[in-house]
């Protein structure tokens, strides 16, 4: 079972931290691979640290997870965090999201949605993304693509 599902049997839905992983995948075009979540829902491929990983070690397991690719090397973004980062779900859990985007040119495979937590992978325009792209990766593109 994830780990953040495990402390919610124990908090509830009081707040917790959770650190997890993003990864901007760039391709030769300087396109921006993105995941289609839900239908018209858009976000990039990355989920949230299981005990024992690196951060780096979690974005690597989330692309593969949700895209089929292996990425190459990771170049270190930024960390994003804070009250601008606090969400509260529908089911009533909270938490403050702690995100560290990565950003690389290098990888390997076929895009291979898993069809439950990408439902489709195309590589978009950073100046040009889909309506339905969630706000905290349009920032993540915008600061870290300089659109």
């Amino acid at each position: 079972m994830e780990y953040y599902k495990e402390l919610r049997k124990f908090v509830g839905h009081r707040p917790l931290i959770l650190p997890g992983s993003v990864v901007l995948i760039l391709n030769s075009n300087e396109e921006v691979l993105l995941q289609e979540r839900e239908p018209g829902v858009y976000g990039l491929p990355g989920g949230l640290m299981e005990l024992g990983e690196s951060l780096e070690d979690t974005a690597r397991r989330e692309v593969f997870e949700e895209t089929g690719l292996h990425i190459g090397e990771l170049s270190l973004c930024h960390v994003y965090s804070g009250p601008d980062y606090y969400i509260e779900n529908p089911n009533g859990d909270t938490f403050y999201a702690v995100t560290t985007v990565y950003k690389t040119k290098e990888y390997k495979g076929e895009l291979s949605p898993d069809g439950t937590e990408s439902l489709s992978l195309q590589f978009f325009e950073a100046n040009n993304l889909p309506d339905g792209i969630l706000s905290s990766y349009r920032t993540f593109i915008e600061n870290e693509l300089g659109v």
